[in-house]
């Protein structure tokens, strides 16, 4: 089969190493529903973290005989790190497919008294359940299908880089898709007087269950905020600056754009364990680092600095609009800071399209 293409020429890829990748996509897949969406993506970051440390390092010593420059940290952080063994658009959406399923099928499982939705339990590991693994592995490969033929088009056909990423609009949008699929509303019907309304979660409104109706409301917040601690729009507009600014500096002195988001996604670790508000900050930091690389060109190192903590605010501040919009009234998960990573960079990538920007940051 080698060097036959593919019957669908935007995804630029051979018969053969698609397939690798379509197989290698659906283990990816289960292995996010296995672990959990959550512990895949703290995974992510592991990986993400190795691949650009080492990546730092090949360019601290130069080139390794038989290695090109850049070679290696560029297959761990992308073949492995954002690829089908632990890509958020595989692993992850496989993971938020699998609760989203359970939360249906399987609603004994729930583990939280009083809690969230189970299709929201994003920490939850199925282990070995093949009917929920399969399930993974099928969003998984959905996730890897959607992200290739996106950047095909762009590349392939219409010779252009992509205007955003679409591993962050194949996260979502796979979670979007997951919820008509096993039964649950696209946005779902607000408690309060709006979409942006908290208000039910802080008077402690419980879901309201009619008689007959489905048990999985019993005991249900009325409305579900992402982030319990991180949810108020001063508090988020804060931790955006100050991540922003970190994941910046990150990239002005080791010139590596995706070092902020893995640490970001290891600190999940300890949100994963049940430490009491961690905050969530990889769409923060990546956009910090994005901040800085598209200005630090025109404007110098401190103003790139000052750049990133309001690109970070921004996204921070997306990331809660977002949550608010199409994740607190719904019963499954449908990623935040994916939605706020994909229109930041639609918005940097239009921008550096028009020329206001030097560059399109890591598009």
């Amino acid at each position: 089969m080698s060097g036959l293409l593919l019957q669908v020429p935007v995804i630029g890829m051979e018969v053969e190493q698609f397939l690798l990748l379509f197989i290698t996509a659906l283990a990816g897949g289960a292995f996010g529903a296995a672990l959990g969406a959550l512990p895949s993506f703290i995974f992510t970051g592991f990986v993400v973290f190795l691949g650009e440390g080492i990546g730092i390092l090949q360019r601290q010593i130069g080139a390794v005989e038989g290695i090109p420059a850049g070679e290696l940290a560029a297959g761990i952080t992308g073949v492995i790190g954002f690829g089908a063994i632990t890509g958020p658009h595989i692993a992850f959406a496989g993971g938020v497919a699998a609760s989203a399923y359970a939360g249906k099928k399987y609603p004994d499982m729930n583990p939280a008294d009083g809690g969230y939705h189970f299709g929201k339990d994003i920490t939850y590991a199925f282990g070995t359940k093949p009917d929920i693994l399969a399930v993974g592995a099928i969003f998984g490969v959905v996730g890897m299908l959607f992200t290739r033929i996106a950047n095909g088009v762009f590349i392939n056909v219409l010779e252009m880089t992509p205007p955003t990423d679409f591993i962050a609009v194949s996260v979502f949008a796979t979670a979007f898709l997951a919820r008509p699929v096993f039964g649950y509303p696209i946005v779902g019907k607000p408690a309060g007087k709006g979409l942006f309304d908290m208000s039910p979660f802080e008077r402690g409104d419980m879901h309201p269950q009619a008689d007959g109706g489905p048990e999985e409301h019993a005991g249900r917040p009325a409305t579900e905020p992402w982030l319990p601690h991180q949810y108020k729009w001063a508090g988020v507009t804060t931790i955006g600056l100050v991540g922003g600014i970190l994941g910046g500096y990150i990239w002005l002195q080791t010139g590596s754009i995706f070092l902020g988001y893995g640490i970001s996604a290891m600190s999940l670790l300890f949100l994963n364990l049940g430490v009491e508000k961690i905050p969530v900050t990889h769409h923060i930091t990546l956009l910090g680092a994005v901040g800085a690389v598209v200005i630090d060109p025109v404007a110098g190192g401190v103003v790139a600095l000052l750049a990133a903590g309001v690109f970070g605010a921004l996204s921070g501040l997306l990331g809660e609009v977002t949550q608010r919009m199409f994740y607190s009234h719904s019963g499954t998960h449908v990623d935040p800071p994916a939605m706020a990573i994909a229109i930041m960079m639609l918005l940097v990538g239009i921008l550096a399209i028009l020329g206001v920007l030097p560059n399109a940051g890591y598009l």
